[in-house]
C-alpha cells in the first residue's frame, strides 16, 4: 500500500469506507487513515459526513465502517 495505490483505488471506486480500504490493502485502518490524510490535505479526497444518528443509536457499526472517503479531484 502506498499513496499512489490509494489514489488509484479511490479514483476507480469513487467512494469507499475506511474498513473496506483496509481490507482491500490488507492493512491497519489507522495506517490507511494516515495515508488518506495526505490526499484530504491536498483537496483530492473528502471525508463524507454520516447522518447524525449513525453510530450512536444502535452501536453495532464500527467507526471504521462509517468513515467514508470520496475521490473528488479531476
Amino acid at each position: 500500500m502506498n499513496l499512489i495505490g490509494i489514489k488509484q483505488y479511490l479514483m476507480k471506486v469513487k467512494m469507499a469506507s475506511l474498513s473496506g480500504m483496509a481490507l482491500y490493502f490488507n492493512s491497519d485502518p489507522l495506517m490507511v487513515r494516515q495515508m488518506l490524510s495526505h490526499w484530504v490535505k491536498k483537496g483530492c479526497v473528502k471525508q463524507c459526513l454520516k447522518t447524525p444518528n449513525c453510530g450512536t443509536s444502535c452501536g453495532k457499526c464500527s467507526p471504521f465502517v462509517t468513515e467514508i472517503y470520496e475521490w473528488v479531484a479531476i
